[in-house]
């Protein structure tokens, strides 16, 4: 039990002693009274001004003029051409500015990415704060023997329970792919059902094939209870790569959207260029090509179902230009991310991009310090959907299951920042201070508002560590990782699988499936 789940002290400090007391803080918090909490409003960090902003649209609307986007498949063409597009001699579907806010204004806006729970519901409205995983690494990373191995469809359900019970982690991608599995249908629908499985929070897929759009989803409404109940609730959604940057639509994955579209499955329209590579190299012209590319895909959804929901996924990634390496960990990329996240809510969408991927190949300092400062700079910039935010090393090669664990106390220092100061009319008087010091202890700890606010204003560390150098020698030197692989390891035992027996009955009769619950 962490602190950030126990209650205020309301009643006098003497009633029951110290053990009594203790015992009244460990009972959990309601929600809307924890320091932390999925949903907070960022946005008050801003690398763009106003201006800037315009200049932004104002470009990203030309390139999709001038430049427009090539390789769409018959059925886009056609849905896009009929709703204003062009199509040119040179095969580029091009959009007029005309189209583009038509589509803008038809767009699905304030919509909600239901979990299995309503409680795990992610309201992606205004600046709202969510953090989850992505990222479909190839690799599970060892931190004890320092090793990395092919990640297997265990794997992936032990990141969705793990990240069932990590409070700061409200969402879950895929995180890893199950290369165990040579079939890419077996593969799609293990990856849905073992993410199903471990979480009952929201869920993002892929798929590898269009064609298999119409078997997964058949799993899903099986394990929704029937169609009409996850149309109704679609707890899972749709992670598609519609464009192959630069400016190219990617086939077989826009067949694969309309199929989702026509399932009643959301989309994120991801775009993912690499800048300095796919992309630009000045940060602000990546800006400008995600931008562009999303809102294409904008055009897309919507000229198939007006409304349907979907999230403008800018998810660019930077270089290093030395070697033209992907740097998920840089200052850039933070830089980045945070600047398309004022791009989704200058257009009031819902959006997503990439924060806290590292490129250290181990969870180590450096790790620290890239996870932190992308996703600080994400929330601050009020980011709806932040992927990748826990667990990815390697820029995105590898995974680690207790990167994933001490991610959580991460996130939840970053939500405290994205919420910032509460400043009201009880936290500024003076009333406080004129007690402690005018005749008082001369000291705050241990005072009614001290004790009260010690858990709905600040937040505490789970695996980190705050002992004084002589408590943490006293205590036998607790190391960060060992507490992390400590805590992993009681998730685990203690996760029960989140499925009904006769359902995975049913399952298992009907699919082959690579893990045992």
């Amino acid at each position: 039990m962490t602190v950030t789940e126990q209650t205020p002290v309301r009643k006098s400090r003497r009633a029951g002693g110290r053990a009594a007391r203790q015992a009244l803080r460990a009972a959990p918090l309601a929600d809307d009274v924890r320091p932390v909490r999925p949903g907070m409003v960022g946005g008050r960090y801003e690398p763009l001004t106003q201006s800037e902003v315009q200049r932004i649209h104002s470009a990203a609307l030309d390139a999709l003029e001038e430049i427009g986007l090539s390789q769409a498949p018959p059925s886009g063409i056609k849905a896009m051409t009929e709703a204003g597009a062009l199509l040119g001699d040179d095969g580029r579907l091009r959009f007029p500015r005309s189209l583009v806010e038509d589509m803008l204004a038809k767009a699905a806006r304030n919509i909600t990415l239901h979990g299995r729970d309503p409680k795990y519901d992610l309201h992606l409205t205004e600046n709202r704060v969510h953090f989850g995983t992505a990222g479909a690494a190839v690799h599970v990373v060892d931190p004890i023997t320092r090793e990395y191995r092919d990640s297997t469809t265990p794997d992936l359900y032990d990141a969705a329970r793990l990240t069932q019970n990590l409070d700061n982690l409200h969402f879950f991608q895929r995180a890893m792919v199950c290369r165990e599995i040579t079939d890419n249908l077996d593969l799609d629908l293990n990856t849905i059902y073992a993410s199903y499985c471990g979480t009952q929070k929201h869920i993002g897929t892929s798929f590898s094939d269009p064609s298999f759009v119409a078997p997964c989803a058949e799993l899903i409404y099986l394990l929704a209870g029937g169609e009409d109940a996850y149309r109704n609730r679609p707890f899972i959604s749709n992670s598609n790569c519609f464009v192959v940057p630069p400016m190219k639509f990617a086939e077989e994955s826009c067949i694969a959207m309309e199929n989702c579209i026509r399932a009643g499955m959301p989309v994120l329209l991801l775009s993912a260029g690499q800048a300095g590579a796919t992309a630009p190299a000045p940060i602000a012209l990546t800006i400008v090509q995600a931008v562009a590319e999303c809102l294409a895909g904008v055009v897309y959804v919507n000229a198939i179902a007006p409304g349907h929901p979907a999230v403008f996924g800018t998810w660019p990634f930077v270089s290093d230009l030395r070697t033209g390496a992907m740097s998920g960990g840089s200052a850039e990329q933070a830089l980045l991310s945070a600047g398309c996240a004022q791009m989704h809510r200058f257009y009031g969408l819902p959006g997503g991009a990439a924060s806290g991927i590292s490129d250290s190949k181990l969870p180590d300092m450096q790790a620290g310090w890239e996870t932190g400062i992308t996703n600080v700079l994400a929330g601050l910039s009020g980011l709806n959907m932040a992927y990748e935010a826990a667990g990815m090393h390697a820029s995105l090669l590898g995974f680690c299951l207790e990167s994933l664990v001490m991610g959580d106390d991460v996130l939840g220092q970053v939500m405290r920042c994205v919420r910032g100061i509460d400043v009201t009319e009880d936290s500024v008087s003076l009333e406080a201070m004129k007690t402690v010091c005018m005749g008082g202890p001369g000291h705050y700890l241990g005072t009614q508002q001290t004790l009260n606010l010690m858990q709905t204003e600040y937040i505490y560390p789970t695996v980190g560590n705050r002992m004084s150098p002589k408590e943490w020698i006293e205590a036998d030197r607790p190391d960060l990782l060992e507490t992390a692989i400590a805590r992993k390891e009681k998730i685990l035992a203690n996760a029960k699988p989140l499925v009904h027996p006769d359902v995975d009955q049913a399952v298992r009769a009907k699919y082959n499936i690579y893990f045992s619950t």
